[in-house]
C-alpha cells in the first residue's frame, strides 16, 4: 500500500489532478464538488481511482484540504 498527499481545492470548473508540488510533497488537485456531505471527497476517490487503476480510501484530512490517501 502506497500512501499520498494531496492540497484540495473544490467548487472549481473541471475536476482534474493538476501537478505534484514537490516543496510540499503533495498533489495538487480540483473538484467540481462543493464540500457538503462528502461530495468533494467522493469525487476525489474517483479520481485517483481512474489515474491509478487501483482502490483508493481517504485516511486523514476528511474535512480538511490537505488529504492523505491510501491506495491499495
Amino acid at each position: 500500500m502506497e500512501r499520498i498527499k494531496i492540497l484540495v481545492k473544490t467548487n472549481t470548473g473541471k475536476s482534474e489532478i493538476l501537478e505534484f508540488d514537490k516543496e510540499k510533497k503533495a498533489y495538487k488537485v480540483n473538484v467540481k464538488a462543493v464540500p457538503e456531505k462528502g461530495k468533494a471527497n467522493l469525487e476525489i476517490i474517483k479520481l485517483f481511482h481512474k489515474k491509478f487503476k487501483k482502490p483508493i480510501k481517504i485516511v486523514n484530512g476528511f474535512k480538511s484540504k490537505v488529504k492523505t490517501l491510501e491506495i491499495s
